[in-house]
């Protein structure tokens, strides 16, 4: 196939997954539109990666968990490697480690090669734990002789593979293998690439193995000016890497705090009359968090050192990818309540705020509602007037 002139990348995914379609060359599950498409034929291309000597020399390998990789995963067990996957959406961390049970048979290494496997038979592998992967094995929607990839969107596949950089469990000389049907090898202009793009070294085929020879550099960690709040509230592994990255003096500003810088900037030279204040939300009830009626998407966080800003909260709230629809301040109190959209999002702050410091103080964190009961019963201090209250 080849690609026309001035087009973009979602044009080139929709041409593919088009294309398979109507050559009845795709394979369950279907349609493969806005999947990595699994293809007739995707256990022969996989069959190939065993006359890859990286293949062979390799002792941990990372393998996506796309329906048209089930045989490498197979290949990598059967081999006795260490097959790592990555958890999906990298909801609860970034790897999944495989175990088989012992003695198992070939069945049942089929089935620990399948979706199946990656939910019963692995165990999850922690970010001090440490993993040092020989080769990566991604799927594709569509690549390029000269190693440029497409995956399909949402750029897990990227994101995985500068988190593993981070962590330090691959390098630049890390091979990087896809497994594609012929139809999918087809030319990608490379302005379409950025620099958080990955590129491949190995690109199997049920008909051929290419070697691309890509001189490309692969990402070197994560580009944290295209992370949102919203990637971050839904990642929690990568809200450790945050951390771990900005207290390494590394520049962490995500992709909503650097358009709010260009906003101030802007706004710094613009006539007073153009000014707007940035978060400027609607007045919060005190009843809300006052009284019986205290809601569930309320989170209250106390133990504040008595010299604590508000914008020193809203800093840490930010770092951990937990910034609240808004927040009101009892500075003088030693609290403040956060205010989220619903209680799963209230739960997630609670989670992703244990054992936050500010100064020397470690910040005690709660639900409002089980905050208010515990100060009922005589463990906290009286609530204030309403009038005492500030929302920000």
């Amino acid at each position: 196939m080849e690609s026309r002139a001035g087009i973009s990348k979602q044009d080139i995914r929709e041409q593919i997954w088009d294309y398979m379609e109507s050559q009845n060359l795709a394979d369950f599950p279907r349609p493969v539109h806005h999947r990595i498409p699994n293809f007739k034929g995707s256990y022969l291309a996989c069959q190939n990666i065993k006359d890859l000597e990286v293949f062979t020399r390799t002792q941990e390998v990372k393998v996506d968990p796309d329906k048209p990789l089930e045989g490498v995963r197979l290949l990598a067990l059967q081999s006795k490697k260490t097959l790592l996957v990555p958890t999906p959406r990298l909801r609860t961390g970034l790897f999944n480690r495989i175990t088989p049970p012992p003695g198992a048979t070939k069945d049942m290494l089929r089935k620990c090669a399948t979706s199946e496997g990656v939910k019963n038979y692995s165990v999850p592998v922690g970010l001090d734990s440490r993993v040092l992967v020989d080769l990566v094995v991604v799927g594709s929607v569509a690549v390029s002789e000269k190693g440029w990839r497409l995956g399909k969107g949402e750029g897990y596949a990227d994101l995985e593979y500068a988190m593993m950089v981070s962590m330090g469990a691959v390098s630049q000389e890390t091979p990087v293998v896809t497994i594609v049907h012929d139809c999918q090898v087809i030319d990608i202009p490379e302005a379409l690439l950025e620099d958080h793009d990955l590129t491949v070294d190995y690109i199997l085929t049920p008909t051929r193995v290419i070697a691309t020879g890509c001189e490309r550099p692969k990402p070197t960690g994560i580009t944290w000016s295209k992370i949102s709040c919203e990637m971050m509230r839904k990642i929690p592994v990568l809200r450790s890497l945050h951390y771990r990255e900005k207290q390494r003096g590394k520049d962490v500003t995500l992709q909503d705090e650097h358009q709010r810088l260009l906003e101030t900037c802007s706004q710094q030279t613009a006539p007073p009359s153009a000014v707007r204040r940035p978060w400027n939300p609607p007045q919060l009830e005190p009843s809300s968090v006052q009284g019986e009626d205290v809601p569930s998407n309320t989170v209250y966080v106390g133990n504040l050192p008595w010299d604590t800003r508000v914008s020193e909260l809203k800093r840490a709230l930010r770092e951990r990818g937990t910034a609240p629809l808004r927040l009101t301040w009892q500075g003088p109190q030693h609290r403040a309540f956060l205010h989220y959209r619903d209680p799963a999002s209230a739960q997630q702050a609670i989670s992703c705020l244990q054992g936050l410091r500010l100064g020397t103080s470690t910040l005690r964190v709660a639900l409002a509602r089980q905050q208010r009961a515990s100060d009922l019963a005589g463990d906290g201090a009286r609530e204030p007037h309403p009038e005492h209250y500030t929302t920000i």
